[in-house]
């Protein structure tokens, strides 16, 4: 059940992550690196409240310390997901098959390079970390 309820509130940062991500680049015209980590510190923070509230609530431990721990994971998480994010992106770039697929929209490569690399982040380190480290 914890791990379904992780789903959700993870779900929901991604959105939050997402809608901050792309408004700031299509929109406002801001570097899709620098918009892919903006994003990623608005998701990371929603998804912090959350987790503490409704996810993993009663852990025994002192918020200052639940914090400091998720601070810990989600900078990483945030690196992770500019970082796998931009490599993504340029690898996909170079692909003529991949740009010849997505035709007039390939400037908007950097969603989906975004999605892939905020699934794995997520099951792979998200979700592990704060299980066994933040909210142990």
């Amino acid at each position: 059940m914890r791990f379904l309820k992780a789903l959700c509130t993870a779900q929901f940062a991604s959105i939050v992550d997402f809608v901050v991500t792309v408004l700031l680049s299509s929109v406002f015209g801001v570097y899709y690196v620098a918009a892919t980590a903006l994003g990623a510190v608005a998701g990371g923070v929603s998804n912090c409240i959350f987790n503490y509230r409704w996810v993993f609530p009663g852990s025994g431990s002192r918020k200052r310390y639940i914090a400091l721990r998720d601070f810990v994971v989600w900078g990483i998480s945030i690196l992770l997901n500019t970082y796998g994010t931009y490599l993504l992106t340029e690898t996909m770039r170079d692909n003529p098959c991949v740009t010849a697929l997505l035709g007039s929209h390939s400037d908007q490569i950097y969603i989906l390079s975004k999605l892939i690399v905020a699934v794995l982040v997520a099951v792979g380190w998200n979700y592990q970390m704060q299980r066994l480290f933040v909210y142990r």
